[in-house]
This record gives C-alpha cells, structure tokens and sequence, in this order.
C-alpha cells in the first residue's frame, strides 16, 4: 500500500512544479508582451555549430535588418542562465533553433527548445522557426518527445550543403522569421518551391 502513496505524492510534487514553472513562464511573457519586442529572433544553438552561426547567420540576418538575441552579446551579466534564456525567448517575435545532432544533446538546447514550444503552443501562434544544420535520423528524434511532436507539425528549413542553394534559403529563413503582422496575426508560410530545402518534419 506505501508504494501507491508514493506514486500519488510524486505525481502530485511533479503537477505542483510544472503549475510553478507555467506560472513564472506566463509572468515574464507578459511582461514582455507589454511593450514592443526587443529582437526579431532568438537564435538556439549548440556551442559546438557557434561558428556556423556566428559566420553564416548572424551576418545574413542582421544584414538584412533583422535584430537578433545572441547568447554571448545580448544575455545580462549576473543573471541567472535559466532568466537569460527566458527573457529571450519572450522578448523575440519568434525563436530560431539551429537543430544538430549536437544541439540535441545538450541539455541546455533542451531547455531552449522546450521552453520556445511551450510559448508556441501557448500561444497559438508561429513563434517558432526550426532549422535543420544537417540530416537528423529519425532514432534520435524519439527520445526527444516535444521536439518531435513540433516538427511532425512544422515546417522546418535544411541548409543546403550547395553553394547555388543557399541564397533561396536565407532568404526562406528571412521570411519565416518576419513572418507576422505587426497585429499579431500569423501570415501563411512563404511558399517554398524548392523541396529539397524545406519539408515537413522528419517520419512525417
């Protein structure tokens, strides 16, 4: 009989902290949501793909006048990791996740991802953009239940390995990430002629 009551007062400790989390999460969002956003985008990486973001991305974006949330330039110093990465999520119009095999390793990218499709379903709203760094089998994806479970859903933009290709995909990413009307309303997606850049998610 004690091991039942153990399960339910688990059960019931798991349901107290996810109502904290959804609490504080809500609290910040609205917070944010008062005034104009600060950033066009959060960009969710893996350390270990920094190069590519920082070279490749950053320059292409912010070229094109889009204002974006970087982890080492824009999170305040002396907060905590966790705030930093909420205050970002939230002041941005939508969150960028560079996906890697990498980037589903770490914990971190976990936390960043969940958090973004919290807001997304939340929301109801296209607050997240999903890009593919490269090809990510199925078998990794299983373990990973709220990131599957979105990119089943969502269209996602594979970088294009081909030189020729990759001015059509930034500017797909352009276009998804000022994908709003400035009252609130989602546009429909960019049509994407190009199939081997952009896809439903994988297993779908």
């Amino acid at each position: 009989m004690a091991l039942p009551v153990l399960y339910l007062r688990a059960y019931w400790r798991l349901r107290y902290h996810w109502f904290l989390l959804r609490s504080w999460v809500n609290e910040r969002w609205q917070r944010a949501d008062e005034g104009h956003y600060r950033y066009d985008a959060f960009v969710s990486y893996n350390s270990a793909d920094e190069a590519w973001v920082l070279q490749d991305l950053v320059p292409q974006l912010e070229g094109a006048g889009l204002c974006l949330c970087l982890h080492h330039r824009d999170f305040r110093l002396g907060r905590s990791i966790v705030d930093n990465i909420v205050d970002g999520i939230y002041s941005s119009r939508k969150t960028v996740c560079v996906l890697s095999r990498r980037y589903l390793r770490s914990e971190w990218c976990s936390l960043e991802i969940q958090l973004a499709s919290y807001r997304l379903f939340d929301e109801l709203r296209d607050v997240l953009v999903l890009v593919l760094l490269e090809d990510v089998p199925e078998r990794e994806l299983s373990a990973y239940h709220r990131m599957r479970k979105v990119m089943l859903r969502k269209t996602y933009i594979h970088w294009p390995p081909e030189p020729a290709a990759q001015s059509l995909f930034w500017a797909q990413l352009c276009c998804a990430v000022r994908g709003s009307h400035a009252d609130g309303k989602d546009e429909e997606l960019c049509c994407f002629d190009d199939p081997g850049t952009v896809g439903p998610g994988p297993g779908s």
